[in-house]
Protein backbone atom coordinates (compact mmCIF):
# COMPACT_ATOMS: atom_id res chain seq x y z
CA UNK A 1 0.00 0.00 0.00
CA UNK A 2 1.21 3.48 -0.86
CA UNK A 3 1.77 5.70 2.17
CA UNK A 4 -0.99 8.22 2.81
CA UNK A 5 0.68 11.61 3.01
CA UNK A 6 -2.31 13.98 3.01
CA UNK A 7 -5.66 13.86 4.77
CA UNK A 8 -7.34 14.24 1.39
CA UNK A 9 -5.77 10.90 0.42
CA UNK A 10 -7.86 9.19 3.13
CA UNK A 11 -10.92 9.54 0.91
CA UNK A 12 -9.43 7.62 -2.00
CA UNK A 13 -7.99 5.00 0.35
CA UNK A 14 -11.45 4.36 1.81
CA UNK A 15 -13.07 4.27 -1.63
CA UNK A 16 -10.60 1.55 -2.62
CA UNK A 17 -11.71 -0.78 0.20
CA UNK A 18 -13.40 -3.95 -1.00
CA UNK A 19 -16.54 -3.25 1.04
CA UNK A 20 -18.06 0.11 1.90
CA UNK A 21 -18.19 0.75 5.65
CA UNK A 22 -21.37 1.60 7.55
CA UNK A 23 -21.46 4.21 10.30
CA UNK A 24 -23.94 3.98 13.18
CA UNK A 25 -24.86 7.53 14.25
CA UNK A 26 -26.02 8.13 17.83
CA UNK A 27 -28.76 10.78 18.07
CA UNK A 28 -27.80 12.37 14.78
CA UNK A 29 -30.52 14.98 14.41
CA UNK A 30 -28.49 18.20 14.35
CA UNK A 31 -27.19 20.06 11.32
CA UNK A 32 -23.56 19.54 12.43
CA UNK A 33 -23.90 15.75 12.26
CA UNK A 34 -26.26 15.49 9.30
CA UNK A 35 -24.03 17.65 7.11
CA UNK A 36 -20.95 15.62 8.04
CA UNK A 37 -22.68 12.32 7.29
CA UNK A 38 -24.24 13.55 4.04
CA UNK A 39 -20.85 14.86 2.87
CA UNK A 40 -19.26 11.47 3.59
CA UNK A 41 -22.01 9.69 1.67
CA UNK A 42 -21.61 12.08 -1.28
CA UNK A 43 -17.89 11.31 -1.29
CA UNK A 44 -18.78 7.63 -1.60
CA UNK A 45 -16.97 6.51 1.55
CA UNK A 46 -19.76 5.26 3.85
CA UNK A 47 -23.33 4.16 4.26
CA UNK A 48 -25.13 5.50 7.34
CA UNK A 49 -27.80 4.42 9.80
CA UNK A 50 -28.97 7.22 12.09
CA UNK A 51 -30.75 6.71 15.41
CA UNK A 52 -32.72 9.90 16.11
CA UNK A 53 -36.09 11.62 16.17
CA UNK A 54 -37.14 11.08 12.56
CA UNK A 55 -39.32 14.18 12.37
CA UNK A 56 -36.50 16.37 13.67
CA UNK A 57 -34.12 14.84 11.13
CA UNK A 58 -36.67 15.59 8.40
CA UNK A 59 -37.07 19.18 9.58
CA UNK A 60 -33.31 19.85 9.66
CA UNK A 61 -32.76 18.19 6.28
CA UNK A 62 -35.55 20.12 4.58
CA UNK A 63 -34.35 23.43 6.07
CA UNK A 64 -30.80 22.85 4.82
CA UNK A 65 -31.32 21.09 1.47
CA UNK A 66 -29.97 17.74 2.68
CA UNK A 67 -31.37 14.70 0.89
CA UNK A 68 -32.76 12.58 3.72
CA UNK A 69 -33.09 9.55 1.44
CA UNK A 70 -29.29 9.16 1.47
CA UNK A 71 -29.37 7.47 4.87
CA UNK A 72 -31.57 5.17 6.92
CA UNK A 73 -33.19 6.80 9.96
CA UNK A 74 -34.39 4.70 12.90
CA UNK A 75 -36.94 6.72 14.86
CA UNK A 76 -35.74 7.06 18.47
CA UNK A 77 -36.94 9.99 20.58
CA UNK A 78 -34.74 9.49 23.65
CA UNK A 79 -31.04 10.44 23.63
CA UNK A 80 -29.83 7.58 25.84
CA UNK A 81 -31.85 5.03 23.92
CA UNK A 82 -30.45 6.35 20.64
CA UNK A 83 -26.91 5.86 21.95
CA UNK A 84 -27.76 2.37 23.22
CA UNK A 85 -29.18 1.29 19.88
CA UNK A 86 -26.31 2.83 17.91
CA UNK A 87 -23.81 0.98 20.08
CA UNK A 88 -25.75 -2.27 19.78
CA UNK A 89 -25.70 -2.05 15.97
CA UNK A 90 -21.89 -1.94 16.04
CA UNK A 91 -21.70 -4.66 18.69
CA UNK A 92 -23.85 -6.90 16.47
CA UNK A 93 -21.51 -6.12 13.55
CA UNK A 94 -24.28 -4.55 11.51
CA UNK A 95 -22.24 -1.33 11.40
CA UNK A 96 -18.47 -0.86 11.30
CA UNK A 97 -18.01 2.19 13.52
CA UNK A 98 -19.97 4.67 15.60
CA UNK A 99 -20.33 8.45 15.49
CA UNK A 100 -21.60 10.93 18.07
CA UNK A 101 -24.55 13.10 17.12
CA UNK A 102 -26.40 15.67 19.23
CA UNK A 103 -26.10 13.60 22.41
CA UNK A 104 -23.92 14.69 25.31
CA UNK A 105 -20.33 13.43 25.12
CA UNK A 106 -20.74 11.83 28.57
CA UNK A 107 -23.83 9.91 27.40
CA UNK A 108 -22.02 8.78 24.25
CA UNK A 109 -18.96 7.60 26.16
CA UNK A 110 -21.06 5.84 28.80
CA UNK A 111 -22.75 3.89 26.03
CA UNK A 112 -19.41 2.78 24.64
CA UNK A 113 -18.08 1.93 28.12
CA UNK A 114 -21.16 0.06 29.36
CA UNK A 115 -19.91 -3.27 30.76
CA UNK A 116 -22.87 -5.32 29.53
CA UNK A 117 -23.83 -3.64 26.26
CA UNK A 118 -20.86 -1.44 25.36
CA UNK A 119 -17.94 -1.74 22.99
CA UNK A 120 -14.89 -1.82 25.27
CA UNK A 121 -13.30 -5.28 25.60
CA UNK A 122 -12.21 -6.31 29.09
CA UNK A 123 -8.71 -5.12 29.92
CA UNK A 124 -8.67 -2.46 27.20
CA UNK A 125 -8.50 1.30 27.66
CA UNK A 126 -10.05 4.00 25.49
CA UNK A 127 -7.74 6.60 24.00
CA UNK A 128 -7.95 9.39 21.44
CA UNK A 129 -5.86 9.63 18.30
CA UNK A 130 -5.61 12.83 16.29
CA UNK A 131 -4.19 12.63 12.78
CA UNK A 132 -2.75 16.03 11.94
CA UNK A 133 -1.69 17.57 8.65
CA UNK A 134 0.38 20.69 9.27
CA UNK A 135 1.87 22.92 6.55
CA UNK A 136 4.93 23.16 8.80
CA UNK A 137 5.68 19.43 9.01
CA UNK A 138 6.74 17.10 6.22
CA UNK A 139 4.20 14.30 6.82
CA UNK A 140 1.07 13.34 8.72
CA UNK A 141 1.43 13.17 12.49
CA UNK A 142 -0.54 10.99 14.92
CA UNK A 143 -0.93 12.50 18.41
CA UNK A 144 -2.32 10.86 21.57
CA UNK A 145 -4.00 11.62 23.89
CA UNK A 146 -5.63 15.03 23.54
CA UNK A 147 -9.19 14.32 24.66
CA UNK A 148 -9.85 11.14 26.67
CA UNK A 149 -7.17 10.10 29.20
CA UNK A 150 -6.36 12.89 31.69
CA UNK A 151 -3.18 11.45 33.19
CA UNK A 152 -2.01 8.29 31.41
CA UNK A 153 0.23 5.92 33.34
CA UNK A 154 2.90 3.67 31.81
CA UNK A 155 0.44 0.90 30.89
CA UNK A 156 -1.93 3.39 29.26
CA UNK A 157 0.91 4.95 27.26
CA UNK A 158 1.92 1.50 26.05
CA UNK A 159 -1.67 0.94 24.89
CA UNK A 160 -1.71 4.36 23.19
CA UNK A 161 1.45 3.46 21.28
CA UNK A 162 -0.02 0.13 20.15
CA UNK A 163 -3.26 1.75 18.99
CA UNK A 164 -1.42 4.47 17.09
CA UNK A 165 0.97 2.00 15.47
CA UNK A 166 -2.02 0.14 14.06
CA UNK A 167 -3.38 3.40 12.63
CA UNK A 168 0.03 4.17 11.13
CA UNK A 169 0.08 0.77 9.46
CA UNK A 170 -3.30 1.48 7.85
CA UNK A 171 -1.74 4.69 6.52
CA UNK A 172 0.99 2.61 4.90
CA UNK A 173 3.72 3.32 7.47
CA UNK A 174 5.31 -0.06 8.12
CA UNK A 175 7.60 0.88 11.02
CA UNK A 176 6.40 4.17 12.50
CA UNK A 177 8.67 6.34 14.63
CA UNK A 178 7.23 7.11 18.06
CA UNK A 179 8.36 10.07 20.15
CA UNK A 180 7.38 9.93 23.82
CA UNK A 181 7.10 13.59 24.77
CA UNK A 182 8.32 15.29 27.95
CA UNK A 183 9.47 18.80 28.80
CA UNK A 184 13.12 17.72 28.60
CA UNK A 185 15.14 15.01 26.91
CA UNK A 186 16.93 13.79 30.03
CA UNK A 187 15.51 11.38 32.61
CA UNK A 188 14.64 12.91 35.97
CA UNK A 189 12.97 10.99 38.82
CA UNK A 190 11.15 14.23 39.67
CA UNK A 191 9.41 14.23 36.27
CA UNK A 192 7.35 11.05 35.80
CA UNK A 193 6.87 11.71 32.10
CA UNK A 194 10.63 11.34 31.53
CA UNK A 195 10.75 8.09 33.50
CA UNK A 196 7.79 6.64 31.57
CA UNK A 197 9.37 7.67 28.28
CA UNK A 198 12.65 5.98 29.10
CA UNK A 199 10.88 2.79 30.17
CA UNK A 200 8.79 2.71 26.99
CA UNK A 201 11.95 3.13 24.91
CA UNK A 202 13.59 0.18 26.71
CA UNK A 203 10.42 -1.92 26.34
CA UNK A 204 10.55 -1.28 22.60
CA UNK A 205 14.21 -2.26 22.34
CA UNK A 206 13.47 -5.51 24.20
CA UNK A 207 10.54 -6.40 21.95
CA UNK A 208 7.71 -5.71 24.39
CA UNK A 209 6.42 -2.95 22.12
CA UNK A 210 6.62 -4.14 18.53
CA UNK A 211 6.52 -2.92 14.93
CA UNK A 212 7.80 0.59 15.64
CA UNK A 213 10.78 2.61 16.87
CA UNK A 214 10.21 4.29 20.23
CA UNK A 215 12.45 7.00 21.65
CA UNK A 216 12.06 9.21 24.69
CA UNK A 217 12.03 11.32 26.58
CA UNK A 218 12.05 13.84 23.76
CA UNK A 219 11.03 17.46 24.01
CA UNK A 220 8.58 18.46 21.27
CA UNK A 221 11.15 20.48 19.34
CA UNK A 222 13.45 17.45 19.15
CA UNK A 223 10.64 15.16 18.00
CA UNK A 224 9.73 17.49 15.13
CA UNK A 225 13.01 19.17 14.16
CA UNK A 226 16.26 17.51 13.08
CA UNK A 227 17.95 20.89 13.38
CA UNK A 228 17.00 21.11 17.07
CA UNK A 229 18.36 17.61 17.65
CA UNK A 230 21.63 18.49 15.95
CA UNK A 231 22.01 21.71 17.95
CA UNK A 232 21.36 19.84 21.21
CA UNK A 233 23.56 16.93 20.07
CA UNK A 234 20.80 14.36 20.62
CA UNK A 235 21.25 11.23 18.52
CA UNK A 236 17.93 9.60 17.74
CA UNK A 237 16.28 7.70 14.88
CA UNK A 238 13.03 9.43 15.77
CA UNK A 239 14.12 13.05 16.27
CA UNK A 240 12.90 15.33 13.50
CA UNK A 241 10.99 12.52 11.79
CA UNK A 242 8.35 11.32 14.27
CA UNK A 243 5.17 9.71 12.95
CA UNK A 244 3.57 9.46 16.40
CA UNK A 245 3.70 11.71 19.46
CA UNK A 246 2.70 10.28 22.85
CA UNK A 247 1.85 13.19 25.11
CA UNK A 248 2.54 13.17 28.88
CA UNK A 249 -1.00 14.23 29.81
CA UNK A 250 -4.20 15.65 28.39
CA UNK A 251 -3.24 19.27 29.12
CA UNK A 252 -0.09 19.03 27.02
CA UNK A 253 -1.86 17.09 24.28
CA UNK A 254 -4.89 19.34 24.10
CA UNK A 255 -2.85 22.55 24.11
CA UNK A 256 -0.56 21.20 21.36
CA UNK A 257 -3.52 20.04 19.27
CA UNK A 258 -5.45 23.32 19.53
CA UNK A 259 -2.39 25.49 18.93
CA UNK A 260 -1.69 23.62 15.70
CA UNK A 261 -5.25 23.95 14.45
CA UNK A 262 -5.89 27.55 15.52
CA UNK A 263 -2.46 29.12 14.96
CA UNK A 264 -0.70 26.66 12.67
CA UNK A 265 -3.45 26.18 10.04
CA UNK A 266 -3.42 22.43 10.57
CA UNK A 267 -6.25 20.13 9.46
CA UNK A 268 -7.14 17.11 11.55
CA UNK A 269 -8.95 13.81 11.65
CA UNK A 270 -9.64 12.17 14.99
CA UNK A 271 -11.04 8.95 16.43
CA UNK A 272 -11.43 7.28 19.81
CA UNK A 273 -9.49 4.01 19.80
CA UNK A 274 -9.42 0.90 21.99
CA UNK A 275 -13.05 -0.19 21.58
CA UNK A 276 -14.36 -2.98 19.35
CA UNK A 277 -14.71 -0.37 16.62
CA UNK A 278 -13.54 3.21 16.07
CA UNK A 279 -15.66 6.00 17.52
CA UNK A 280 -15.96 9.42 15.88
CA UNK A 281 -16.23 12.27 18.37
CA UNK A 282 -16.35 15.54 16.43
CA UNK A 283 -17.00 19.00 17.84
CA UNK A 284 -19.22 21.80 16.53
CA UNK A 285 -16.04 23.85 16.26
CA UNK A 286 -14.38 21.39 13.89
CA UNK A 287 -14.16 22.38 10.24
CA UNK A 288 -16.28 20.60 7.62
CA UNK A 289 -13.11 19.01 6.28
CA UNK A 290 -12.13 17.79 9.74
CA UNK A 291 -15.49 16.09 10.21
CA UNK A 292 -15.24 14.43 6.80
CA UNK A 293 -11.66 13.31 7.41
CA UNK A 294 -12.58 11.89 10.83
CA UNK A 295 -15.29 9.75 9.28
CA UNK A 296 -12.85 8.64 6.59
CA UNK A 297 -10.18 7.73 9.15
CA UNK A 298 -12.66 5.69 11.17
CA UNK A 299 -13.81 3.90 8.02
CA UNK A 300 -10.21 3.15 7.01
CA UNK A 301 -9.21 1.59 10.34
CA UNK A 302 -12.51 -0.22 11.03
CA UNK A 303 -12.33 -4.00 10.76
CA UNK A 304 -14.65 -5.74 8.31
Amino acid sequence: METIKKLEDLLQAVRSLKEKRTVSVAYGQDLHTLQAVSNAIKEGIVNAIIFADKEEVRRVCEANNIDMSMFEVVDVKDEKEAVRQAVRLVREKKADFIMKGLCQSATYMRGILDKQEGLLPEGKVLSHAALIESPNYHKLLIVSDVAVIPQPDLTMKEAMINYDVQIAKRLGIERPKVAVIAAVETVSPKMQATVDAALLSVMNKRGQIKDCIVDGPLATDLALSKESAEIKKVKSEVAGDADILIMPNIEAGNAFFKALTKLGNAEIAAVVTGAMAPAVLTSRGDSEKSKLYSIALAALIAEK
